[in-house]
């Protein structure tokens, strides 16, 4: 809103000694500026929003399968959840200021954010108020998720791959450290490919949101990464492109996505000023399926899915223990009559706090691995 309103009037202004505003014109600028406005909704926002989620009830139930665990959570039970509606408007609030919105990439993120968001509501409302609603269900089935994600998945990713048909790096999967490795994807290929990134990485945050500040400071980190890649993607210099340079993808007018990731930073961080232990809210399903989703989505843009498996090691290492223990688990009980767990406990976080670990310590340490992984795959821009 703001960028259209000053890009239109620039020369008016340039005439009268406000040339400087010229700065919103630029993506790096608004960027930067983005995590600094969505944080500050974050905080003053926040408080409210934790007292209307208190006065609504719509509070923790911290219920797990293994007494154990159940113990260590206690102090969980009544903690306000749906807390991704703070993430989420924050966001929303940044976009509609500062990015370009008659960019096809903005329209496309904003829509997956709402849908994976509104998916993700209905799923929380529908457990964390099942106690009012005597003999109705409790939050969405899997597979309801599932056609929701693969379907939006399928959507985006048809859209995207038909807007940057005449644009061959648009459509073209890059592999981390070989600088010449490269497969062109064809229509079908590139749908089935956005839709396992966008409803994996969904989910896999999902999976992670499960101790004070563990996937709100990872998404933290990983949202940063992408800030940086899609300015390297997008952006021109002097008439020059960076990512030719470096032997990256070129996609114009995919720079818009770091206005995006640069939101989600400042979202995420102002959001833990009020989810790191203890707790005084949240994410839930709202926040957590759309942060994934939205990011997988930005990977998509900017051609960057495999780079988002490495910077989001801790996310996929969650939702693989989760397929492990699972698998496993269905394996014993047919070949042995008993299912045994191949962990203490899954999603992974869980079986590091079964090994002695304090909340503290898996929180600080899974943030540690991700800043880490962050380094890697922005080394891996210049080893390419």
């Amino acid at each position: 809103m703001i960028y259209l309103l000053i890009k239109d009037s620039i020369d008016w202004l340039d005439d009268r000694g406000f040339g400087f505003l010229r700065v919103f014109t630029y993506t790096t600028f608004r960027g930067t500026f983005a995590v600094l406005v969505s944080f500050f909704v974050c905080i003053l926002m926040g408080p409210r929003v934790i007292r209307w989620l208190r006065g609504q009830k719509i509070a923790d139930l911290a219920g797990f399968d293994q007494a154990e665990i159940d113990a260590l959570m206690a102090s969980k039970k009544g903690t306000p959840t749906m807390g991704g509606l703070l993430i989420i408007s924050a966001i929303f609030a940044t976009t509609l200021l500062l990015a370009n919105l008659s960019n096809f990439y903005v329209k496309m993120a904003i829509i997956c954010m709402l849908w994976l968001a509104a998916v993700g509501a209905t799923d929380d409302w529908l457990k964390l108020t099942a106690g009012r609603r005597a003999g109705s269900r409790q939050g969405l089935y899997g597979w309801e998720k599932l056609c929701f994600q693969i379907g939006l998945g399928i959507l985006l990713s048809y859209f995207t791959f038909r807007h940057g048909e005449q644009i061959t790096a648009a459509h073209t999967l890059y592999f981390p450290f070989f600088k010449k490795l490269q497969i062109e994807l064809g229509l079908t290929a590139f749908i089935i490919l956005g839709s396992l990134v966008l409803t994996g990485s969904s989910n896999a945050v999902n999976l992670t949101d499960g101790l004070d500040g563990l996937a709100g400071g990872c998404m933290g980190i990983v949202s940063f990464t992408f800030f940086l890649l899609a300015l390297i993607v997008g952006t021109s210099f002097a008439g020059r492109e960076v990512a030719t340079y470096l032997y990256l993808p070129h996609i114009r007018t995919s720079d818009e996505m770091a206005v995006i990731a640069g939101a989600m930073t400042g979202a995420c961080l102002g959001f833990l000023w009020f989810n790191c232990s203890p707790a005084a809210v949240f994410m839930g399903d709202t926040g957590s399926l759309a942060l994934g989703g939205l990011i997988g989505y930005i990977a998509i843009v900017i051609r960057q899915e495999l780079i988002l498996f490495l910077v989001g090691g801790i996310f996929v290492l969650e939702a693989v223990s989760v397929l492990i223990q699972v698998s496993y688990y269905k394996y014993t009980r047919k070949r042995f009559g008993t299912g045994r767990r191949f962990f203490l406990m899954a999603p992974i976080h869980h079986h590091f706090q079964r090994k002695g670990w304090t909340e503290t310590q898996v929180v600080v340490r899974f943030w540690l691995i991700t800043a880490m992984l962050a380094a890697m795959a922005l080394a891996t821009v210049k080893l390419r």
